[in-house]
């Protein structure tokens, strides 16, 4: 999982490559359910590269990104979002599994 320090360099991931941004916070309980999955759930999709956003510390990007509800999921090859997976709901090994796979089929 990269963890972006600045703007910019989260910025740097959008515009190369095939990248999952997924936006959580410390204090998310439904964040802290999903994240003990995700080595197991990048591992499943080894085509993409994995990046923690803190909604907190990047919350201007989260609200101009439309980020309303976490922990969410968008996934940008680059520099274009092929889909995403935002909502409050708290999420599931098998839906984000789920959720790769169809955008990864697309």
């Amino acid at each position: 999982m990269i963890i972006p320090k600045t703007v910019e360099e989260l910025a740097s991931y959008v515009e190369t490559g095939k990248n999952v941004f997924f936006f959580t916070a410390g204090w998310c309980g439904d964040c802290s359910f999903i994240k003990p999955s995700m080595p197991e759930i990048e591992a499943a999709h080894p085509d993409y590269n994995f990046v923690e956003v803190d909604r907190d510390e990047f919350l201007d990007v989260a609200v101009e990104w439309g980020i309303m509800g976490i922990p969410s999921f968008v996934v940008i090859e680059d520099g274009k979002e092929t889909g995403r997976l935002v909502n409050k709901l708290r999420k599931t090994k098998e839906e984000v599994n789920s959720f790769l796979t169809g955008v990864a089929a697309k």
